[in-house]
């Protein structure tokens, strides 16, 4: 059975008298001030430096700090509840709810995930897991990805009760563990398949999309992901009988794996234009100068297929990402072969990463690596599970409308742009679920970005601030929204 607290256990009870130690205002709003911003400070630094690395962490002991900030704000123990296997007791998800007052509707999951990739001290210089301030940027492991996030909505649903605000619709926050490391546990896939309501939610809001800033620092354009892309490894593999090295043969592995890779180099996948990326380029046409032409002829159906093609090479130059959105891709991220130095090798395999569009099946994109390579002695196979291929949301003015009058208010003249998320976020598990997830953050960064999975991860402390208004805002506007 699940871990599943009433009262809190021996770790969360501690965090939460320590944390109940400090008095806390009757009622909290955007507008409180230092006060009320302190308090998400603080919370924010709480969850960041706790470390929640797969090799040394504890999600576990993340979700119970931020449990007992719930209670503290007044949740009830049995609407703030903490999820994980009982062979998993480090991998606890946090779970809570705040009741809309209209129960015959489903509520809006609020999603952010707590564990973060590895970050070695000896790497940074620093201790990673102690949150810096310096020159207006907040610097740590998990400083962005995605514990800005986690934060945030945490902080929501604190003001939120505190200012006894009751949704027409319910509101649920999911802060979950495995993200990053979905091959060993995730816990949005686990808690799908065994405790599915925790996570039933009319739409999710969740991470996968952010806010571009123009060299000045002004507010350009802000994101709304619907979709992503599949997440699948393929490995090659060449094999020989070997034998000395002073007796090579034409059917070297290695030789005939790197001519099988040069070849795979070469091809390209076709363009592909799903609703939400033609609004994407549709919209970068007016934001990105220097890029109209090419954009144009992107954009027009009827341009033969060579100019088209032509016109997103000169694209992908310009900016990796364009074309990542616009095709399925695989790349060669690994390689090895043989056993010896003075023997020829028997076995040469490659992993060939891929990013496929939403809607393409697995299947189709191996056998077209298979005939890029032009090899039947070449093996190409999946690894591990393959994914479920999911729906992209629908990204209408529903969903358009909240985003862009808070966006408005708060950046006046910010683009508001659909995007598709070239990563892999815990939407990929939801949205094969039946559930529409959309990445929105609110989190607006320079060209250099957050340098998340990197060393000196780092946000903005203004953009984290101003993602705490945004989301705040646009959130009650959605669970207040009529159909």
């Amino acid at each position: 059975m699940p871990r599943i607290p009433t009262p809190l256990m021996s770790i969360g009870f501690a965090l939460a008298c320590a944390l109940m130690a400090a008095p806390g205002r009757a009622a909290s709003d955007p507008r409180d001030g230092d006060a009320d911003e302190a308090r998400f400070r603080a919370l924010y630094e709480t969850l960041v430096e706790i470390d929640t690395t797969r090799s040394n962490g504890d999600c576990t002991r993340a979700a119970e700090a931020m449990r007992a900030r719930l209670l503290e704000a007044g949740y009830a123990p049995e609407d703030a509840r903490i999820y994980a296997p009982d062979d998993r007791p480090r991998d606890g998800a946090l779970i809570a709810r705040l009741h809309g007052r209209d129960p015959r509707l489903k509520p809006i999951l609020l999603l952010a995930h707590i564990d973060v990739v590895e970050a070695r001290r000896e790497d940074w210089g620093r201790d990673p897991f102690e949150l810096l301030e310096r020159d207006g940027w907040f610097t740590a492991r998990g400083a962005s990805d995605d514990k800005a996030m986690a934060s945030v909505l945490t902080d929501s649903m604190i003001r939120y009760k505190r200012a006894g605000y009751a949704p027409r619709r319910g509101l649920k926050l999911a802060l979950t563990c495995g993200e990053e490391t979905p091959d060993i546990f995730n816990s949005v896939e686990w808690l799908l398949q065994t405790h599915p309501e925790t996570l039933d939610a009319a739409f999710v809001l969740n991470e996968g999309a952010s806010g571009e800033l123009d060299a000045a620092g002004r507010h350009i354009a802000l994101q709304m992901q619907a979709g992503e892309k599949l997440y699948q490894d393929f490995e090659l593999v060449a094999t020989d009988v070997g034998g000395h090295s002073s007796r090579p043969t034409r059917a070297n592995p290695i030789h005939r794996l790197a001519r099988g890779l040069a070849r795979l180099g070469d091809y390209r996948f076709p363009v592909s234009l799903s609703p939400v990326t033609r609004a994407y380029f549709e919209r970068q046409r007016a934001l990105a100068p220097g890029s109209e032409a090419e954009f144009g002829v992107l954009l027009d159906d009827a341009r033969p297929a060579a100019e088209r093609e032509a016109a997103v090479d000169r694209l992908w130059a310009a900016n990796p990402g364009w074309n990542s959105m616009l095709r399925t891709t695989c790349i060669a991220t690994l390689a090895q072969g043989g056993h010896a130095a003075n023997a020829l090798p028997q076995r040469a395999s490659a992993n060939i990463n891929c990013r496929i569009l939403p809607g393409v099946p697995v299947e189709d994109v191996r056998k077209a690596l298979q005939r890029a390579i032009d090899d039947d002695g070449i093996a190409v196979n999946a690894i591990g599970k393959i994914p479920v291929a999911a729906p992209m949301p629908t990204i209408d003015a529903w969903m358009l409308g909240p985003v862009r009058e808070v966006a408005e208010s708060l950046w006046p003249g910010v683009a508001v742009v659909p995007t598709l998320a070239t990563g892999a976020t815990d939407g990929r598990f939801l949205n094969a679920a039946g559930i529409p997830t959309y990445g929105l953050s609110g989190l607006f960064h320079d060209t250099e970005g957050p340098r998340s999975h990197g060393l000196n991860e780092r946000v903005r402390v203004r953009s984290l601030l101003d993602s705490r208004r945004f989301l705040y805002e646009v959130i009650r506007r959605y669970a207040d929204a009529t159909e």
